[in-house]
């Protein structure tokens, strides 16, 4: 199985991609401050699971995959202060935390697939 095969890190590439769509449409003042903390937090979840996924040992690749998963309830906060501060609507919101919370879920189905892998050896 390659990178690219796992869902957690196609879900992670896609939801890059939608985040970066609602930093494009920020004014130019928040970019610099919500949105640059946003896109690096989203970004994070995908290079921390690529990180992890090239590591030689298991656990070694869990730290990573853990990091993923502080990276994606980061970037749930960021997401909730733009709605809060009405730099994107509710339809946006649901869209994104609906996608965000996908992603925790398969994520965590996917650690504890790791860890049930190291107990077992």
């Amino acid at each position: 199985m390659s990178l690219e095969d796992l869902e957690i890190y196609q879900l992670a590439l896609k939801l890059s991609d939608d985040i970066w769509g609602v930093y494009q449409q920020l004014p130019k003042n928040l970019k610099f401050n919500i949105g640059d903390q946003l896109l690096r937090a989203v970004d994070s979840i995908g290079a921390n699971i690529s990180e992890g996924f090239g590591r030689y040992h298991y656990k070694d690749s869990m730290k990573f995959y853990y990091n993923a998963r502080g990276s994606l309830f980061e970037s749930k906060y960021w997401l909730q202060l733009l709605f809060k501060r009405k730099l994107i609507n509710t339809d946006k919101y649901d869209e994104l935390k609906n996608k965000l919370d996908l992603l925790g879920i398969k994520l965590n189905n996917f650690i504890n697939s790791i860890k049930a892998t190291i107990n077992n050896k």
